[in-house]
């Protein structure tokens, strides 16, 4: 929830001369707040820079005030949606049923879905971040195919280093996108746990995007308030493009 009109296409502007490139195997996505998609949507168009929403709702339009519907993302030329976001989880209160169910209606309206799961401090220092991980997985994918899989990428959030200032180690970030590439291989098959994306989602910055996306199991990063300053944001897809070797 930040920047105004004015400075959100100051942003977007700037990030397109960082944006992708026909020789890129780096994707390079934003998810502006709802009110300034169409606006960004325009500054970034054919930059190679792709669009995503923060949320949607899984109803179709009708009487949900104050909601925004898959279909009115398609409109906006919207290709991603980020779902469960922990301030989603843990600020506003969803449920792994609500964000099921955001997760069905983005997938059969075409979108791609960045699925968002990750434990609270707590729940790291008894011992239950992988417990965690599984439970949003499991919640969050209920009956998603394997099929459907290819219009999903996971991103690990562990929710005590986003905004803190703490990251989590290039170790601990390892440890815990191996953990969810075996669970996907477990529940779909080798084939969805190998190929699936997993990002990282926590205190990523210029300094430490490279220790962490050049992890074995880290395949991008989910940038937060790093991506409101256009030189950070171009300094960590450039860490990603030199991992990538491009």
């Amino acid at each position: 929830m930040n920047t105004v009109s004015s400075s959100a296409r100051e942003l977007a502007t700037a990030l397109v001369s960082a944006g992708s490139r026909d020789d890129d195997d780096v994707e390079v996505l934003i998810c502006p707040p709802f009110p300034w998609l169409a606006l960004v949507g325009e500054c970034v168009a054919g930059s190679g820079i792709a669009l995503g929403a923060q949320d949607a709702w899984f109803e179709p339009p009708g009487a949900f005030t104050g909601e925004v519907a898959v279909e009115m993302l398609l409109d906006l030329a919207c290709s991603y949606v980020i779902i469960g976001h922990s301030e989603r989880r843990h600020v506003l209160g969803e449920t792994d049923a609500i964000i099921n169910s955001k997760v069905h209606a983005a997938i059969k309206a075409g979108l791609r879905v960045i699925l968002c799961v990750g434990e609270l401090l707590e729940e790291r220092k008894a011992g239950k971040t992988e417990a965690v991980l599984d439970s949003h997985l499991s919640g969050g994918l209920s009956g998603v195919g394997s099929e459907s899989m290819r219009q999903v990428v996971i991103a690990y959030e562990p929710v005590w280093a986003i905004g803190t200032g703490v990251t989590a180690t290039p170790e601990q970030a390892q440890t815990a996108h191996a953990h969810l590439r075996k669970r996907l291989a477990g529940e779909y098959d080798n084939g969805v746990g190998e190929n699936a994306r997993i990002l990282y989602g926590g205190s990523v910055k210029a300094a430490n995007a490279k220790s962490l996306i050049g992890q074995p199991d880290v395949d991008g990063a989910l940038v937060g308030g790093a991506s409101l300053k256009a030189d950070e944001f171009s300094e960590i897809i450039e860490a990603g493009r030199q991992l990538a070797g491009n």
